[in-house]
């Protein structure tokens, strides 16, 4: 998370019932959001500084593999887009033996309003990462994941913004595990418009795609 206290409480409020181990990745907030958080039930991890979607990924993935118990991981955005029941039906898959890794995929169902240029920008970047990996992905970029813990231990992150999603989408290609896509929503909320969000991340996939 990072500067996101108005919504981060209600965010962990909704998954822990579910989930009951939250852990929230701090990256490098300066409006209370680990206080939020904290106050709200999960435990923080903290950046001193603000390093990057990418980093606080891979601090949380080396946090989480320090329990031995550990038998699934949830990639899970702490603005609110993401929905808990999506998250829960992608961890079961996992704890059936069905797949080794579950990514979310906004366009194998029609609940999620994806604007047109987002929309035109994600299908690009999907049909690169086919061409580039060979793994026929329908939503290249989405951030809710399920990965099971042998995956997980595989997973080196190096990419510390935006270009972290390709990097991963490559490591899974080299790993060859068994993986599946699960249809989600993504709630574009008035929160997440109004941070700019949608246009910024637009922006930054066609930059990973054309300069990395």
């Amino acid at each position: 998370m990072f500067n996101e206290a108005s919504v981060v409480g209600q965010v962990i409020e909704g998954l822990l019932p579910h989930f009951p181990y939250v852990v929230c990745v701090d990256d490098g907030s300066t409006d209370g959001s680990q206080e939020v958080a904290r106050k709200a039930g999960a435990v923080v991890v903290q950046h001193p500084v603000n390093l990057g979607q990418g980093a606080a990924l891979q601090t949380g993935f080396s946090y989480a593999l320090q329990d031995p118990a550990l038998d699934c991981v949830v990639t899970f955005d702490a603005d609110g887009q993401h929905r808990v029941e999506d998250a829960v039906e992608m961890v079961a898959r996992i704890r059936s033996g069905e797949a080794d890794i579950v990514l979310g995929s906004r366009f194998l169902d029609d609940r999620t309003n994806v604007g047109k240029l987002k929309r035109l920008v994600l299908k690009v970047a999907a049909v690169q990462s086919r061409i580039t990996t060979g793994m026929n992905l329908t939503d290249a970029h989405n951030g809710l994941r399920a990965i099971g813990p042998e995956v997980l231990r595989k997973i080196h992150l190096s990419q510390n913004r935006m270009a972290h999603a390709s990097e991963l989408v490559n490591q899974l290609a080299a790993m060859n595990p068994r993986w599946v896509e699960h249809p989600v929503e993504i709630v574009y909320t008035d929160y997440s418009k109004s941070k700019g969000q949608s246009l910024l991340n637009s922006i930054n996939i066609v930059a990973d795609l054309f300069f990395r």
